[in-house]
């Protein structure tokens, strides 16, 4: 009996696996397209099924809205209904539709406090019929993060969590572990210089904090385009000494 029961168990065990294992494989990578940035990624670029942080580089609404404007061009890539929960309504569309999300594919959750952004949150992973769920919060408790995280992998959804901080002793939050997939930090870069007198595009130092089963690395890239598309910029040769100085600024 214990010998046909261990038999059993075994099967068991091996038909999870592969089930586990076909899922992963399903749920997949959505890639940035620049192969600087997807070889640093376990999988080729930022995993579906996992929830991901963004948060600007220092406590200003600048980095904040760097941040968001980002996460709009990820998401944009993304088929299907977009799900952006919210506790204050001071996003400017037409911003973010430059980014690349179209109008008829967000829909926006507003609540008043953030345990019901993160609730919400956690719905519209555990749906399974949306594109992406996006979250703006101040802080991811431990809980929390893991409840989202488990939702996302249930359906394969991706989600993202903007960290937008009010006061600059909300940035220290951004420390404390959770269970994300990846971390990434936002900070706002001067333009890109032009040829001629004008406005350039807008940069961005795009740190990769933390990623499971990788390692942190760091970008200077040209701001989203229409398509959510960014590029890596001419600066990133000598991204290391400039970083060094923007780091500064941004957390002292």
């Amino acid at each position: 009996m214990t010998a046909a029961r261990n038999r059993v168990i075994s099967d068991l065990r091996d038909r999870i696996a592969s089930l586990e294992g076909s899922a992963a494989k399903k749920a997949g990578c959505l890639a940035f397209g620049i192969p600087e940035i997807d070889a640093v990624l376990p999988g080729g670029g930022l995993a579906y099924g996992a929830l991901h942080e963004f948060a600007g580089g220092g406590s200003g609404t600048i980095d904040g809205a760097a941040a968001a404007l980002c996460v709009a061009g990820i998401v944009a890539r993304t088929k299907g209904p977009i799900l952006w929960c919210m506790t204050r309504p001071d996003l400017f569309f037409p911003a973010l539709a430059q980014a690349g999300p179209h109008p008829d594919r967000v829909v926006f959750a507003e609540a008043d406090r953030e345990e019901e952004i993160l609730a919400t949150m956690e719905e519209g992973l555990g749906y399974g019929g949306l594109g992406a769920v996006v979250g703006e919060i101040v802080r991811l408790p431990m809980t929390a993060s893991r409840r989202l995280q488990l939702a996302a992998e249930k359906t394969g959804t991706i989600g993202f969590a903007v960290r937008r901080w009010r006061r600059q002793m909300e940035a220290s939050d951004f420390g404390q572990p959770t269970a994300s997939t990846s971390r990434w930090r936002v900070s706002v870069l001067p333009s890109e210089e032009l040829p001629v007198p004008g406005v350039g595009r807008p940069r961005w130092l795009l740190e990769l904090m933390r990623v499971k089963a990788g390692e942190c690395a760091e970008f200077i890239v040209g701001a989203c385009d229409a398509t959510g598309r960014i590029h890596l910029s001419s600066g990133s040769r000598d991204r290391e000494d400039q970083a060094g100085g923007w780091n500064r600024r941004a957390f002292g």
